[in-house]
């Protein structure tokens, strides 16, 4: 096997973990070997992780402790050898400043010259009020990616709006940063069923965070969602959450639990709306919003003023429920439904795997 056929990628956490970043990067590991015969060898970045040595075929090594050494004792060695990393600091640190990750690919990256380090970003840096610990960390969650943005040869992300900061911090380094917005990592069904002939279930899905605001926060947008769609069933799909909810409408809402991508999938397919409460001006970046688009689901959520950024438009790919001012039907939530779905197909899972092997072959 040559160098070109083979890569290595680090991620925080990998199946049978919960983590997002871990499924993405697994997810776009399989089909680029799929597509490319090229071969993933995983890195997780966390110590206490219960996987076993080999996941999917692919052989995974894990850090024996959050330090320079050890991460470097797993990196390849050769002149040639190319590292993706997938990158959110609070992935591989309690305050979000993995000084260890950094420094290890600063010593790993100068050691040769022809060494190729490719990242995408799914988090640049955070910020916070001045009473949270974001916003005394931020100065140094900034000096770290500015870092690697510099150390990079190709460094990408999920928001246009991340991509101008990467170029600003690139300091000239990064003119042009590609900006893909996530896939979905429960599946992208060939064929879908319209929404006319699918039953009146409304589905939650995701983490345990953003699910527990859509019941907190967003009962007067979800009520009327289910009333004027004549909602019959509700689903909630992930990590229990840690109180009782209460029947929406007179319906009882059915917690599934976690759930695997197939089963998700299946429900997702049969369903009609796909309800979040989450910042739509991040929607690009949401895993969940990418899996309702994927199967044609009408995406329903609330307004928290970040509208319209990534190609998105309220209204026209989502509906908002507690903004739209028109009454909701079928047939008017088919049309946002397939804008959705058009949309989501500019970087479903086989174009970014198209643009990540350009990016791993340069």
């Amino acid at each position: 096997m040559s160098d070109l056929d083979r890569i290595t990628t680090i991620v925080p956490l990998l199946p049978p973990s919960i983590n997002g970043l871990g499924d993405y990067g697994l997810i776009l590991a399989k089909k680029l070997r799929q597509n490319f015969g090229l071969e993933t060898e995983f890195v997780v970045g966390e110590p206490n992780w219960p996987g076993e040595a080999c996941l999917d075929g692919f052989t995974v090594k894990q850090v024996s402790k959050r330090s320079k050494n050890a991460l470097l004792e797993l990196l390849p060695n050769q002149s040639n050898s190319k590292v993706f990393l997938h990158y959110v600091g609070y992935g591989y640190a309690k305050r979000g400043c993995p000084v260890w990750l950094v420094e290890a690919l600063e010593q790993w990256r100068k050691a040769e010259e022809k060494r190729n380090l490719i990242i995408m970003f799914h988090e640049i840096y955070a910020f916070g009020a001045i009473w949270t610990s974001q916003f005394w960390t931020s100065p140094l969650q900034g000096n770290l990616a500015a870092r690697l943005i510099c150390l990079s040869d190709q460094s990408l992300t999920s928001k246009q709006g991340y991509a101008e900061i990467i170029s600003k911090l690139s300091q000239g380094k990064h003119k042009t940063v590609p900006a893909l917005p996530v896939f979905s990592n429960v599946g992208e069904p060939e064929y879908l069923t319209p929404l006319s002939a699918r039953p009146r279930r409304l589905v939650v899905f995701g983490g345990r965070g953003w699910r527990s605001r859509v019941y907190k926060r967003s009962q007067l947008a979800l009520q009327r969602t289910c009333q004027e769609l004549e909602i019959v069933e509700i689903l909630d799909i992930g990590v229990s959450l840690d109180f009782q909810i209460d029947p929406v409408n007179g319906i009882a809402v059915i917690c599934l639990g976690v759930q695997s991508s197939q089963e998700i999938s299946k429900l997702l397919s049969s369903s009609i709306v796909g309800f979040f409460d989450y910042p739509t001006e991040f929607l690009a970046k949401s895993t969940i919003f990418a899996a309702y688009c994927a199967h044609g689901l009408l995406s329903i959520g609330v307004s928290d003023g970040g509208e319209n950024v990534d190609g998105l438009e309220a209204g026209k790919h989502y509906w908002l429920g507690d903004k739209y001012e028109q009454p909701m039907n079928l047939s008017a939530g088919q049309i946002v439904a397939d804008n959705g779905y058009a949309w989501y197909q500019q970087h479903q899972l086989s174009v970014q795997a198209d643009h990540f092997m350009t990016y791993l072959r340069d």
